[in-house]
């Protein structure tokens, strides 16, 4: 069995060859960019002030009212919610030995039968992919078997906008398979060995150095 995560079938998506070379065989390390640096502190600062009230530091001010609506939601919250589920899709352990899939919820908001969740995005929202939302309300409909309708939205904190899509729990079966077809590739790859290169124009900030096309791309 397989295990994944959404940000790894993503990795997959974008070029095989590295998913294998990075997360199979760990034969290099993808090193965090300054943007991905400062998403990681956007996150931590939100979290600790949706959870806790933290104050926002002065450069994060701006981030306050969209977050005092999140924060005056009917329900209860859970922040950096971890879930995971087994191949059967029952609720496991984040770190159980027999996991299938996890992921982990910026914002959770459980209130009696529905639910919201959040996720943050420090980036552009030109291209905003919502199957990250389909995957963690999937986890979140088994991890609460009340929970009956789902708002989920990734909020793009640098711009104060939301792109958000509703799920209803009789949408469960149609909802995986948006990530089956992709699930069946990672297998084949798997079984086969068979992992195919994906050259494009970032092919030269790709951290396997031992890549034909990176080295490519470096000479232009």
């Amino acid at each position: 069995m397989i295990k994944w995560s959404f940000s790894g079938l993503k990795d997959f998506i974008n070029c095989p060859r590295q998913y294998h070379e990075v997360k199979v065989l760990r034969n290099f390390i993808k090193a965090p960019t300054e943007q991905m640096l400062y998403g990681t502190a956007v996150h931590a600062a939100l979290e600790d002030y949706v959870r806790d009230g933290t104050s926002l530091a002065k450069n994060y001010e701006r981030f306050k009212p969209m977050l005092d609506v999140l924060v005056g939601l009917p329900g209860t919250r859970y922040t950096e919610h971890k879930m995971a589920l087994t191949g059967d899709r029952a609720e496991c352990g984040f770190d159980a030995e027999d996991y299938w899939v996890r992921g982990i919820a910026d914002l959770l908001i459980i209130d009696d039968h529905k639910a919201i969740i959040i996720d943050y995005k420090t980036g552009s929202a030109r291209y905003p992919d919502l199957r990250q939302m389909k995957l963690m309300a999937l986890m979140v409909f088994a991890y609460f078997p009340e929970v009956t309708s789902i708002r989920a939205g990734l909020v793009f904190v640098m711009h104060g906008t939301i792109v958000s899509e509703n799920y209803n729990r009789d949408m469960v079966e149609s909802m995986w398979d948006v990530f089956l077809p992709t699930l069946t590739r990672l297998e084949a790859a798997h079984e086969s060995g068979a992992w195919s290169p994906n050259p494009t124009p970032l092919c030269g900030w790709c951290p396997v150095d031992t890549c034909e096309y990176r080295e490519r791309k470096r000479r232009y």
